[in-house]
């Protein structure tokens, strides 16, 4: 078969809305008695679907990131100088042994194109079914594998591909259940911290533990404002606090003035083996929570979400009508206006005044936005050693 093919750079698998079944999980499934006979092992191999094809060029059919099944139907009896019907077989080290022409250098080098196409369109593992078109696996077919690292596994006369692909259905469905188990533990460990004394620093601790990895909180000047976490690798912080600027307010230092598209609410990059997500908190106030991580599962996201929505409740103001009233009042008082003027805007009830005096440390904007979202007011002030909280005094503080 001399055919030319234009090899394009491999593409990354378009991957679906579920956890990835790992090749040894699907590898150690005993009724399946699959075995890996060439290409790399390791845990870091993953499949996303199975798909059967018999295509000499399967390039156009695939997505990236599939176990690709086949018994050998498209592979010709005379390829380029090759003569042989049959194709040699292959033994669990990958040499093949037998009779035939496996090392046919005609079958050789058909091997050589089917499977870099395999490789170029981002698949993740192939399939050969021993029986009924053949014997063995070619040896051919094994060398070209391990060549260009592409996973090999003979699939034994027994094993249906159907439930090969079943199989690989079944491992996901578990896979996605254990993961929508972890986002639920983990929402309920994050709305459980948020309701601490000390709730911003309880939500970073709670995410950096899901995540195992660090969580930031930025504040509106691009300082860090608390962590929690293990240590990032070395260049990750500096890498994580760029990446929050992305997302930060505009006026923030080292942002350009004029931002020509809207600003994004999130953004995520990686640096070398560390995963990195940011995300704005709230509308507009400034805040950025951080996250580095050594890995990425599909529930991160949810998980860190959560946490940026109860970190933007702890931190932003509540904006809603008697919000922007005393929005209004404070504007006016600021303009000249005298404060008979502007108390309307403030309503006709009585206010109480709370204060708070940390214990450990000097209060911080963070733990006097905690308290105000805590006592359900915006009104805080924050002073070198107390933080004075305005309510109204039909409320009962908490």
């Amino acid at each position: 078969m001399e055919e030319a093919h234009t090899m394009p750079e491999t593409i990354a698998p378009a991957v679906p809305p579920t956890p990835p079944v790992t090749l040894q999980a699907l590898l150690a499934r005993e009724d399946l008695a699959l075995r890996q006979i060439a290409g790399p092992a390791g845990p870091e191999r993953v499949i996303h679907w199975a798909h059967t094809s018999e295509m000499a060029d399967p390039y156009p059919y695939l997505l990236g990131g599939e176990l690709l099944l086949t018994a050998g139907v498209h592979i010709p009896e005379t390829p380029g100088t090759g003569t042989g019907t049959d194709t040699g077989a292959s033994s669990g080290t990958g040499t093949g042994t037998g009779t035939g022409t496996g090392t046919d250098p005609g079958l050789g080098a058909y091997f050589d194109g089917y499977v870099s196409r395999i490789v170029a369109a981002g698949g993740a593992a192939l399939g050969f079914g021993v029986a009924p078109v053949h014997d063995t696996v070619p040896a051919a077919l094994v060398a070209a594998c391990d060549r260009l690292g592409l996973p090999l596994l003979e699939v034994p006369p027994q094993t249906t591909f159907s439930g090969v692909a079943r199989a690989v259905w079944q491992l996901m469905a578990q896979a996605r259940l254990a993961e929508l188990r972890r986002v639920t533990e983990a929402q309920q460990s994050l709305a459980a911290a948020a309701a601490r004394p000390d709730p911003v620093p309880s939500v970073l601790r709670q995410l950096a533990q899901r995540l195992g990895g660090r969580a930031v909180l930025y504040g509106p000047d691009g300082t860090e404002v608390a962590t929690a976490g293990r240590e990032a690798p070395r260049g990750a912080t500096a890498a994580l606090a760029r990446l929050a600027a992305v997302v930060g307010p505009a006026s923030r230092p080292g942002r350009p003035t004029a931002t020509p598209a809207p600003q994004p609410t999130s953004a995520t990059d990686t640096l070398g083996d560390t995963h990195l997500a940011v995300y704005a908190l709230g509308a507009g106030e400034g805040f950025v929570l951080g996250v580095a991580a050594s890995r990425r599962e599909p529930g991160d996201h949810t998980i860190a979400s959560v946490a940026s929505v109860l970190l933007a409740l702890l931190t932003g103001e509540h904006h809603s009508g008697a919000g922007a009233a005393r929005s209004s009042a404070l504007v006016r008082l600021l303009l000249g206006a005298t404060p008979d003027e502007v108390a309307p805007l403030l309503g006709t009830g009585r206010w109480l005044v709370v204060q708070a005096r940390p214990e450990a440390q000097a209060p911080d904007p963070v733990a006097a936005s905690a308290l105000g979202a805590a006592l359900g007011s915006p009104l805080v002030d924050l002073g070198r050693e107390v933080v004075r909280v305005l309510v109204p005094a039909d409320r009962e503080p908490a």
